[in-house]
């Protein structure tokens, strides 16, 4: 018998105060992605709604499944395998509106997409995470472990993303000029926060950092590329023109790493192998889309 591997017991520390930050910092980043909507946004998915859907396959569908053949053919602990699952299971970072037009992509498809991934995840996301790590053995088995139910995540996911999304909605219907001074501000106050958050969850588990860091990075770094790669080829293959495709790869391969942290400290006790793996995709995603992002500004 195998021996267990420590990512699969052991629990990251963190307070209720740390917790908190996480959450304010979500909800502020998903009031200011819906500050940003316009009707504008609206009726151009209507007259455009192919560069929509491909882009909620490759976020919803091609990810999570290219994740589930990664998984299955590296084998990371479990615990890893979990946190692999949710991170593929979550929506698109708002990281991806400002990175999406520094790289001269569509804007409008990239907030449009965001916003509503978002608002499809309230459903999709614990879906898609319960179907995917059932899928593979070892994080199925973790799962009825830890008896999660599936029904308060659907509530977590509801709360986190829907009522933020709403009042940012409203804000920009009743409000516009205060809508958009306040998304200004809100977006880089938001990243510092969550950014905050990581370098807590850094600072009190240094060691375990230390100790697991040059694996983790690994399968990080193979599992963005794998993102990346889902929605440029999405992009390619749907025929669509460079400013979507690239709009398309960097939705995919941002994602809300922070949602993932939340669920993990409500749900899990933040299980090592998932919060660290989780955390690092907070980091990381940042420098691979820069990095994408930086390349395609020079190519029109």
């Amino acid at each position: 018998m195998s021996t267990p591997n420590p990512l699969d017991s052991i629990r990251l520390n963190f307070s209720q105060g740390d917790l908190l930050l996480l959450n304010l910092a979500l909800a502020l980043i998903m009031y200011g992605v819906a500050l940003d909507l316009r009707w504008e946004d609206f009726r151009y998915l209507i007259k455009n709604p192919k560069g929509f859907f491909l882009g909620v396959f490759s976020q919803f569908v091609a990810l999570p499944f290219l994740t589930w053949v990664l998984i299955s053919l590296v084998q990371p602990p479990p615990s890893v395998a979990l946190g692999m699952f949710l991170v593929a299971a979550c929506p698109g970072g708002n990281v991806s509106n400002f990175l999406t037009n520094f790289a001269k992509g569509n804007t409008a498809l990239s907030v449009s997409l965001t916003a509503f991934s978002s608002v499809l995840a309230i459903v999709v996301t614990p879906l898609n995470f319960a179907l995917w790590a059932g899928f593979y053995e070892p994080t199925s088995l973790l799962l009825r472990e830890i008896s999660l139910d599936i029904q308060e995540v659907f509530f977590t996911v509801g709360i986190i993303l829907g009522i933020p999304l709403i009042l940012g909605i409203i804000t920009h219907h009743k409000a516009p000029k205060f809508a958009e001074k306040a998304s200004k501000v809100l977006k880089p106050l938001s990243i510092l926060i969550f950014a905050a958050f990581v370098v807590l969850a850094f600072a009190g588990n240094f060691e375990l950092f230390l100790k697991y860091i040059g694996v983790i990075f690994l399968w990080v770094l193979a599992h963005n590329f794998i993102a990346l790669a889902a929605g440029f080829l999405t992009g390619k293959l749907g025929g669509l023109p460079l400013a979507d495709v690239k709009t398309i790869t960097i939705e995919t391969g941002i994602q809300n790493s922070g949602l993932g942290l939340v669920l993990i400290f409500t749900y899990f006790e933040g299980l090592g192998g998932m919060a660290i793996i989780t955390a690092w995709w907070g980091i990381w995603h940042l420098i691979s889309g820069m990095t994408v992002a930086s390349l395609w500004k020079l190519k029109k």
